[in-house]
Formats: structure tokens, C-alpha cells, sequence
């Protein structure tokens, strides 16, 4: 029996989707953790492409239930027709399971959303988030403040009905809202549907643990964009790290086996907020269209720029990552260099190397340094099918010295390698002890 947490450690959108899909194979239990519609995991498959926002990526395989956990909020109209849409391409393979602790987002919530950043931007242009608006960030805070409806009322037409009274007396200044009974009405009918599907589902893994079955943690977002630990108040709002992951799910920390960490071999950001290694010219243009870099959710352009090993660093002790899976080499193929940041340079003269400042004003203020690596081959189909064929021995020695670099920063082994978008397209590395990798890390160094 294994315990695997995968957590996106950068930005967001380092391929988690496609590096949970590869890991499910050897799943029973793939679990969703956190956040909502505002994440889009992209997978390939042989049928085509599919951008799951809701159900776990276990779905998509047979013999594995995909489950929606109890640390997300779920819109139950666009989960019903998430679920609909892979039925009707034949995609809906593995088994889905709801929590009937998850908390529903809304229609109320996402007009919401758009209110709040029109009102941040009305105030002070650069104080706006640039959020997805798809609720998450006021469904979170109804969820704190005890508000909040929960997948199992939707069971329960006249709790409901009660709560969506209770939740709409607080939104009163809200513009906009859908009229109470419509909405009451429409929830009950897409509840009613979907009640065959939610249930407990702590006893649920916790049976399975008992079992000996496999289980997958799925991180949505990204361990920089943590209320709490990430570049505030440019974060999502809720924990997109390990130790969220484990609230997420009800599964206790002494179960978790592996935490993989999944990082691009460059950087990219979606909405405002600091980005220290961003790339404005010509180079981050490149990344940009060879990386196919825009938001799964929205369609909006990715902000790219260059590996930084100073947030990396960050990541991977505020998370314990036992192992990394690197995505997306193929698109630096090609490059006579490769920059990668190793430390910053700040206004006072202090240099950081492993330390995210809690005021993102003063992230701003950082000038990476970088070390430039020698780049590595364009992945053709030729070097692809050798890589299929011999595994990680065909791998160019210029991009093995890359990702050595990566474990020599971090102390945390890289396990993966992703050179493309699809099923096949990783490679294993074998396993190194993530204790051994340790001893060349650092002291704490500010």
C-alpha cells in the first residue's frame, strides 16, 4: 500500500494533470484535495485532449475511483455536466465519488467574485487579483464564516432551501444575484441527480489504507499560491500544498508515503502577482508559444519566464517532497542555454537563496542571478521512440546535467521526466533516497 500527495511546486500549471494520470495506473483511490472549477487539468489521451476542472484524473481509468474531496468547493451545475460531457465521449472510465463534506459553490459566489475584483480595481488598479471569477474565493470565506451549503444539502430540499435563505441574507449589498427560488429549484434537481454519488469518503480511504489499496493525492493550483504560504494576497484561497492535501482528504500524516513535487523545467504565471524570473522579451515569447502556454480555464495567456530554484528551494521544505517530476524539457530543446536562477539579489545588498518573503512588494524588489546551464536537443520523434524504447538511458547527457543541478539545489531527486504532452511521454528515472539527496542540501540560509 502506497500514500502518494502530488503538489504543484511553482506557479500552477506544471502538468500535474498529466503526471497524476501517469501515476493512477498503479492507483485504486485518486483523490482530489482542493479548490474548485478555477483548475483545469490538461491530459492527452489516445481519444483526445480532456480538461477535467472538478473529478479527479483517476475517472479516466478503469479500475480506479476518481474522488472529489471534501477540502474542495464544487459547482454542482458544472460538475454534473463535467461528468455528462466525458460520458457522452466514452471517457468516463473509472468510478466517481463526491464528498458530502465538499461545499457548493455557487452561481451567488461567482458573481460575487467578479463584484469583489471590480471593486479592487476600481480602488487601486494594481490591486486587482486577476482571478479566474469562478467563486472560489467567496465560497471559501462562506465556508469559514459557517455559511456555506455542503453537497450533502442538495439531498435535502428544505435544508436547502433554509441555508440558500440564510446564505443570501448576508450578500445583500452583492449586485446581481440569481433570483433565490430559481436557483433553490435548480440546485434540488441537480442534487436529486446527483445523490447517487455522494457519500463519506474519509471512512471510504481509510478502509481502503486498511485494504493495502493505492492512493493518489491530487494537488489543484500550486504550493506558491497557498493563502497562507504563497505570494499573498496574489494566492488562491485555500492550501494547495501537502499538509492541505491531508485536510483535504481526512487522510492522517502518518500514512503519506511519497509527496511529489511536479515543476516545469521553466516558470509560468496566470494573473497578477510577483514573478521574479518573469521574461518579457523575445525568450519569454518563445516559452510562450513552443510551451503552448495558456490557461486551461480561462484561455488567458501565461506569464513565462526561467526555473527558480530560490522558490523551489521553499517548495520543497514547506511541502517534504520525496521526489520530483520535471515536465515539459522538450520545449527548452534546441536552446544553446538554459538560465536558471540560483539566488536573488535584494535592494539592500542581502542575497536569498531559499526564503519566500511574506510581503510580495518585497518579492518584487528581487533580482534573480542566474547560472546558465548548457541546453540540450530538440525532441524529434526520433529521440522520442528511443526514449519509449531505452528509457531514461536515452536522455541527452546536457539535460541529465540539468536535472542533477535540480537535486544538487534541492536536495530532492528527480524521479520523472516529462518530454511531451502525452500518456507516454514520461520517462522514469529509478528511485534515489530522498535522505541521500538531502545531505547535499544547504544550511537554512536567509
Amino acid at each position: 500500500m502506497t500514500v502518494r500527495v502530488v503538489v504543484g511546486a511553482q506557479f500552477g500549471d506544471e502538468a500535474k494533470g498529466k503526471v497524476t494520470d501517469y501515476l493512477a495506473a498503479d492507483a485504486r483511490y485518486v483523490v482530489r484535495t482542493g479548490g474548485g472549477p478555477n483548475a483545469g487539468h490538461t491530459i492527452h489521451l489516445p481519444e483526445g485532449t480532456v480538461v477535467l476542472h472538478q473529478l479527479a484524473s483517476g475517472v479516466l481509468r478503469h479500475g480506479v475511483v476518481g474522488v472529489s474531496g471534501p477540502g474542495m468547493v464544487l459547482q454542482p451545475i458544472s460538475l454534473e455536466e463535467e461528468m455528462k460531457t466525458l460520458e457522452a465521449r466514452g471517457l468516463l472510465k473509472g468510478d466517481v465519488v463526491i464528498s458530502d463534506r465538499a461545499h457548493a459553490l455557487l452561481p451567488v459566489h461567482e458573481v460575487q467574485d467578479g463584484w469583489e475584483d471590480e471593486l479592487r480595481a476600481k480602488r487601486n488598479p494594481e490591486a486587482t487579483l486577476g482571478t479566474t471569477r469562478r467563486g472560489i474565493g467567496p465560497a471559501y470565506a462562506d465556508r469559514a464564516g459557517r455559511f456555506g451549503l455542503r453537497m450533502a444539502d442538495l439531498t435535502r430540499p428544505a435544508l436547502l432551501r433554509e441555508r440558500l435563505e440564510t446564505l443570501y441574507a448576508t450578500k445583500t449589498q452583492v449586485p446581481g444575484l440569481p433570483p433565490l427560488d430559481e436557483l433553490a429549484t435548480r440546485l434540488t434537481e441537480v442534487g436529486g441527480r446527483l445523490a447517487p454519488y455522494i457519500r463519506p469518503t474519509e471512512s471510504l480511504l481509510w478502509d481502503a489504507i486498511g485494504q493495502g489499496e493505492n492512493i493518489l493525492l491530487e494537488g489543484a493550483q500550486s504550493a506558491l499560491l497557498d493563502v497562507d504560504f504563497g505570494t499573498y494576497p496574489f494566492v488562491t484561497s485555500s492550501h494547495p500544498t501537502s499538509a492541505g492535501a491531508l485536510v483535504g482528504s481526512g487522510i492522517p500524516p502518518t500514512e503519506v508515503d511519497e509527496v511529489i513535487g511536479v515543476l516545469k523545467a521553466y516558470a509560468t504565471r496566470v494573473g497578477a502577482g510577483p514573478f521574479p524570473t518573469e521574461d518579457t522579451g523575445e525568450r519569454g515569447e518563445f516559452l510562450r508559444r513552443v510551451g503552448g502556454e495558456r490557461g486551461a480555464t480561462t484561455g488567458r495567456q501565461r506569464r513565462c519566464g526561467w526555473l527558480d530554484l530560490v522558490l523551489l528551494r521553499y517548495a520543497s521544505r514547506l511541502n517534504g517532497f520525496t521526489s520530483l517530476a520535471v515536465t515539459k524539457v522538450d520545449v527548452l530543446g534546441g536552446l544553446d542555454e538554459v538560465p536558471v536562477c540560483v539566488r536573488y539579489s535584494m535592494p539592500d545588498g542581502s542575497t536569498v537563496r531559499d526564503v519566500l518573503p511574506s510581503q510580495s512588494d518585497d518579492l518584487t524588489k528581487a533580482q534573480p542571478v542566474y547560472e546558465h546551464l548548457p541546453g540540450w536537443p530538440e525532441f524529434h520523434e526520433r529521440t522520442k521512440a528511443r526514449l519509449r524504447l531505452e528509457g531514461s538511458r536515452a536522455l541527452p547527457s546536457t539535460l541529465r546535467r540539468f536535472l542533477d543541478r535540480v537535486t544538487e539545489e534541492t536536495g530532492v531527486p528527480v524521479e520523472w521526466v516529462g518530454y511531451g504532452p502525452g500518456r507516454d511521454e514520461t520517462v522514469h528515472l529509478g528511485r534515489k533516497p530522498a535522505s541521500q539527496a538531502r545531505t547535499e542540501l544547504a544550511e537554512w540560509a536567509g
